[in-house]
């Protein structure tokens, strides 16, 4: 403890002396440079968690001319915030030994374009992120030297676009319940307005029909619960509607509320799929069947390129599909005789 009275930092050298490396192999990992051995980097790492070692950024920036800090940018306030993209985002950058600002623009992408120039010409940060269009759609745009990567997962209503708009899981969801007897199906859908809501939308529909199944329509929705249970409640008797389809997991509440206010079971006379994986879902009763979308993943690796091309690296980025399809309770084999 310094004298003070408050704790002192450790130092790169402590952190090279308990893993049995030299300082400039701990500097190499604290950059996330590759050429170091698995083991020399476990070693490094676990040097570095047990001595809660945090490089001194302003202690690097006098000395390199590098501020050690990256920028975020989101609409305005109004807007809804990505935030689980936010927290990849975040987390990618702390891991690389980024600080991070986040700073909210009102405005449009023209807005966002004049900020990003503004932060570039300031010095105070190495790189800049924006979590909605900035001028033009594309993956980076010059501003002074410092490197610009634009995530385009959502529109300048924060409406999702690119990876998040794409409805291919609906195929998946249709065809897993049309194994277990499904043949009629509803789907409610968000509003059409969102990208996303007509990419499900279309799915739905041309599954249906290249499965050699029924489609009882779509009802266009709003996004709520009240679409969803308004849905179901119109449905009329001997509708044979044995599986619905809702656009997201508000919606699918609703339509588990609707199925119950009519006195049918879930999932014994209708199933039920939504689409987000909100947390909630899985505590129902029954459990809600859903897609969990991987936003953290967008927002981590947009970051990733961000911090490679800071470095002049080549970024990691990850594998595997953007959209999963967690099967619960909401979901069961078709009745045998529908209402």
């Amino acid at each position: 403890m310094s004298t003070s009275g408050t704790p002192r930092r450790p130092t790169i050298m402590e952190v090279a002396r308990l893993a049995g490396v030299s300082h400039q192999t701990v500097s190499r990992y604290l950059r996330s440079e590759g050429g170091l051995k698995e083991s020399t980097r476990e070693r490094v790492g676990a040097a570095v968690r047990e001595l809660g070692y945090r490089p001194n950024l302003i202690a690097r920036s006098m000395r390199t001319r590098r501020t050690g800090r990256l920028a975020v940018l989101l609409p305005g306030l109004g807007s809804f915030s990505p935030d689980r993209m936010l927290v990849g985002a975040i987390a990618a950058a702390r891991a690389a030994g980024f600080a991070v600002e986040v700073q909210s623009v009102d405005g449009g992408s023209g807005a966002r374009a004049e900020r990003v120039l503004e932060l570039a010409d300031s010095g105070q940060v190495e790189g800049i992120l924006s979590l909605a269009p900035v001028v033009r759609e594309g993956d980076r745009m010059p501003a002074g030297g410092v490197p610009v990567v634009v995530c385009a997962g959502y529109d300048d209503q924060m409406r999702g676009i690119g990876e998040l708009a794409d409805g291919s899981v609906v195929a998946d969801l249709v065809a897993g319940l049309a194994a277990v007897g499904h043949r009629r199906f509803l789907h409610v859908s968000g509003s059409l307005r969102f990208a996303s809501a007509r990419g499900r939308k279309e799915t739905f529909l041309r599954t249906v029909e290249s499965l050699g199944l029924e489609s009882h329509g779509v009802v266009d929705g709003d996004w709520s619960a009240e679409s969803g249970r308004d849905a179901v409640r119109s449905l009329a008797e001997g509708s044979g509607v044995t599986a619905v389809i809702a656009a997201n997991d508000v919606v699918a509440a609703g339509v588990v509320r609707g199925a119950l206010e009519r006195g049918w079971g879930v999932p014994d006379d209708l199933s039920v799929t939504g689409w987000d994986n909100n947390p909630v879902g899985a505590y129902l009763s029954p459990a809600l069947t859903t897609v969990d979308v991987d936003r953290e993943r967008l927002g981590r690796d947009a970051m990733e390129r961000l911090v490679a091309s800071v470095r002049g690296t080549e970024p990691e980025l990850s594998d595997g599909p953007l959209n999963r399809i967690v099967w619960r309770e909401s979901t069961g084999p078709a009745p045998s005789r529908p209402r």
